[in-house]
């Protein structure tokens, strides 16, 4: 076995998240006055969590001057709407459980928040062996610290393991913790989004990446 553990990025990578997400922000923005976004304004602002998402949705971002008010309103609404269409990608139940027979240990890590995080893994995915998302004190990804608590609770060395996302932020992340990165094909990036920051290793099914945790 090549790999002992995989670190999966959620949000478009186990689970598809962004119609709830999308529905969100435009609740937030019509109950204050503001015009609707695209669902492709939101797929394009997912990845940074959702601070950095409100940030893109709403008129002059930060700048806003009722920001952290409609911070917090998208973050109320979305922690109790999380799961109304998020649904598992097809194929991803039965790659895990494949990998866990085979005894991979594997982590959930996102920039979600952490109670969103380790609601939806526990709803969709017991197979995962930890979930963990946006908490104080934790630098969010890119930087490695989320991947790097994962990996010490999973009991398992960078060497070891790999990481599974499908966007640029999930190809920094592993760069940055010292991982190889397989980007997946069916969530919010295109291949050609990808390959600018660096993605070298695609898949186009859940299935695939057995084979290369395989060797």
């Amino acid at each position: 076995m090549k790999y002992k553990a995989i670190i999966w990025d959620m949000d478009g990578t186990i689970l598809d998240t962004l119609q709830d997400l999308h529905d969100g922000i435009n609740h937030m923005l019509t109950s204050n006055g503001y015009g609707e976004r695209t669902f492709e304004e939101t797929r394009c602002a997912v990845g940074n969590g959702i601070r950095s998402l409100v940030s893109l949705s709403v008129p002059d971002g930060e700048k806003n001057p009722d920001f952290e008010r409609l911070f917090g309103e998208f973050r109320e609404y979305y922690s109790a709407h999380c799961r109304i269409k998020t649904r598992p990608y097809d194929g991803i139940s039965e790659t895990l459980d494949a990998l866990r027979e085979k005894g991979i240990k594997m982590a959930v890590v996102s920039n979600k928040i952490d109670s969103a995080v380790k609601e939806l893994a526990a709803e969709f995915y017991p197979q995962l062996d930890y979930a963990l998302g946006e908490i104080a004190g934790v630098p969010r990804k890119p930087e490695p610290d989320m991947v790097l608590a994962a990996l010490s609770t999973l009991g398992v060395k960078k060497e070891e393991a790999v990481f599974v996302g499908d966007s640029e932020v999930d190809v920094e992340t592993a760069k940055n913790a010292g991982l190889p990165c397989i980007s997946v094909l069916w969530g919010f990036r295109k291949k050609e989004e990808l390959l600018p920051h660096g993605a070298k290793v695609f898949v186009n099914k859940p299935c695939e990446i057995i084979k290369l945790i395989e060797g």
